[in-house]
């Protein structure tokens, strides 16, 4: 584990491996370096890319500063890439990739940008999102009730209720109640594209990099429908669908799909 030190002093946490160009990986909620589908996927990108995982703030081993904004998130990422040097790929899954297109629009370094179901909500098919939702999530953290917090979270994402239900007896459940405090951070990054509204003209336009939007083709209409989207504005993307995957995407799947991308010349 090495750190690096973001413009507001905070100290982010990453590793490193393989060899080959720079390719940083961002996580979405809840998940860290050593908890969630990054470090299998790190291991496959390994002999052809440099892989940089890193624990966004306020998970695993890297700080925290407060108050929260994704400008702060951005930094941290403009921090890591400065490790890595020269042109760097990015590549983002569900809000960790909307993260990504944050840090696209401001990050010179980014030199193509590929993204696995950011959750944009940009039609009816599913209802947006509540507009007290992250004030009610606020206040389960402020009064430290963590494990309520995940709970409201799976909930809203569709975890299916028996696998709420067990989960708390589960070996897991201490590393998500662990980082049950940034749930408001990827909240307050998301609800602006969770209002069924569509993208404002020029959303994405500031995102001239190489881009890949990919979905699964077991996820539902909703994310479907928002990824194609993006991938319509943005100036330049293609749009994938990995068949037999939905959200928890298989590293095995991925991967390949990554590789081509990335190693293609554009």
């Amino acid at each position: 584990m090495t750190t690096v030190q973001s413009a507001d002093g905070t100290s982010i946490s990453y590793s490193t491996t393989g060899r080959g160009p720079g390719l940083v990986l961002v996580d979405g909620a809840l998940c860290s370096r050593s908890f969630g589908p990054m470090p299998k996927l790190a291991d496959r990108l390994a002999p052809h890319f440099t892989v940089y995982t890193y624990d966004r703030r306020g998970r695993g081993e890297s700080g925290d500063t407060p108050p929260y904004a994704v400008e702060r998130e951005v930094e941290d990422l403009e921090a890591i890439t400065a490790v890595a040097g020269g042109d760097v790929f990015l590549h983002g899954t569900s809000s960790g990739a909307v993260l990504a297109l944050e840090a696209a629009k401001r990050i010179r370094a980014v030199a193509k940008l590929a993204l696995y179901e950011p959750p944009l909500v940009v039609d009816g098919t599913k209802s947006p999102m509540p507009a007290d939702y992250l004030p009610r999530l606020q206040q389960l953290v402020a009064e430290d009730r963590r494990g309520d917090a995940v709970k409201m979270f799976m909930r809203y994402v569709g975890t299916p209720a028996i696998f709420t239900a067990v989960m708390p007896a589960t070996p897991v459940w201490g590393k998500l109640k662990a980082v049950a405090h940034t749930l408001p951070y990827d909240i307050s990054m998301l609800r602006d594209y969770q209002r069924g509204t569509g993208f404002a003209p020029g959303a994405w336009a500031e995102v001239k990099v190489p881009a890949l939007v990919a979905s699964g083709g077991k996820s539902p209409a909703w994310m479907t429908n928002g990824n194609r989207a993006l991938a319509g504005a943005l100036p330049d993307a293609q749009y994938r669908t990995l068949a037999g995957q939905n959200h928890m995407v298989k590293a095995e799947a991925i991967a390949p799909v990554l590789t081509e991308f990335f190693t293609a010349s554009h």
